[in-house]
């Protein structure tokens, strides 16, 4: 296994992580097999989210007994300071750990930096819980090329996390800038939502890149395990039929494919369409159904209330038949 270091933290974490998405679906002595596979693998970093339903707690029953192995990240999407202090000591218990490595500002859009910055908001707790030694360190995540620029600027942003994949590479100068300025570069949606079948393939396409940190799959069963492990293990130089591979799989999703950068917005509609799309990857690849779909009827409008005006369309960077792509959606979630 190759290690690196995670830009400012200083933390010497495995090449390949793992994500706590897919976790969910399974039980938690499921997740307390494959979490020991892991240690025994030398893969030792752990991301998960207070988002993620029984996420933190399946992986505090997990890491019981071997919590020193491993450098474990969490995130919220509190943004007051009241919510993310609250949301840190509910994640230290059900990680059943008396620290957690790195906490992070769970999809923050540009918008509402000022919000978690401003007096009572979520980086006051994240900096007094790293004074009480709750937390160690701070980083964010996100959806937005913009918020990605504003974070490389602010000084207690040790690790910033984004998608990074072979059809989503709009942040590859972002992700050079990050190394330049030791900011850690976590890569989620190493398989884009799973739209990529050959994984193999992904993650030789990820670790080809010096500047990513850390690429986390999300994984449920050893044998995903064993095949990432195969796949971020080798380090020899990409061969012309892998890179012929990139440019198929790029062919075959690039017309069809958000990569959520969010030009599309705002909708005349009011419909948060990256996010609709999201949901639906999650209904249709990642097997987490009920949980697509609480978080798709939890939107204040659903694909279904799109207008059909087009405005989207005309902004988007990629061309993509957004107004069809929205009735696709409205189709499989019934509304």
């Amino acid at each position: 296994m190759e290690y690196r270091i995670l830009g400012k933290t200083g933390l010497k974490i495995s090449r390949m992580g793992f994500g706590g998405i897919p976790i969910q679906r399974i039980d938690a002595e499921g997740a307390k097999t494959l979490i020991h596979e892991l240690k025994d693998a030398g893969v030792n970093f752990i991301d998960t989210a207070r988002g993620y339903t029984v996420s933190e707690e399946y992986l505090g029953y997990a890491l019981e007994g071997i919590r020193e192995n491993f450098v474990v990240a969490t995130k919220s999407m509190s943004r007051t300071k009241e919510a993310m202090a609250a949301d840190i000591d509910i994640s230290l218990k059900n990680l059943r750990t008396g620290y957690i490595d790195l906490y992070q500002l769970h999809n923050l859009p540009p918008e509402q930096l000022a919000v978690v910055t401003a007096p009572g908001g979520a980086l006051e707790a994240l900096l007094e819980a790293k004074a009480a030694g709750k937390i160690r360190h701070i980083g964010m995540t996100s959806h937005s090329l913009d918020t990605f620029r504003m974070a490389l600027e602010l000084p207690w942003v040790e690790t910033f996390m984004f998608p990074y994949n072979i059809v989503e590479t709009q942040a590859e100068d972002l992700i050079a800038k990050a190394a330049e300025k030791n900011i850690g570069f976590i890569c989620m949606k190493p398989l884009a939502g799973g739209a990529i079948e050959e994984a193999t393939l992904a993650l030789r396409y990820v670790c080809a890149n010096p500047n990513v940190t850390v690429v986390i799959p999300g994984m449920a069963e050893p044998k995903e395990l064993q095949q990432n492990l195969a796949a971020a293990s080798d380090t020899s130089e990409l061969t012309q039929e892998e890179k012929a591979g990139f440019q198929k799989i790029r062919s075959a999703l690039g017309t069809q494919f958000c990569r959520r950068c969010n030009y599309c917005q705002p909708c005349s509609a009011g419909i948060n369409i990256s996010g609709a799309f999201l949901f639906d990857g999650y209904l249709q690849r990642y097997g987490l159904a009920d949980w697509a779909r609480s978080r798709y009827m939890a939107m204040e409008k659903k694909a279904s209330d799109c207008i059909g005006c087009g405005a989207c369309e005309q902004r988007c960077p990629y061309q993509l038949p957004i107004r069809k792509m929205l009735s696709k959606v409205a189709e499989h979630f019934g509304e």
